[in-house]
């Protein structure tokens, strides 16, 4: 029953550090970034192009 207890106590802990990562992560600005996704499938082509480009 003690290792319930303990892993219980170990797996909220793990969530805790998981949300703060994710928080300090949201404060510092890094999804700040709302363009650049939307716009990078429409130039998905044209870099696979330049990289056969630079391999020959």
């Amino acid at each position: 029953m003690s290792v319930i207890y303990l892993l219980l106590s170990v797996s909220v802990l793990v969530a805790l550090v998981f949300l703060v990562i994710f928080l300090v992560s949201v404060k510092s600005g890094q999804f700040d970034d709302v363009y650049t996704p939307s716009v990078r499938m429409l130039f998905d082509d044209e870099l696979v192009k330049e990289k056969i480009k630079t391999k020959n």
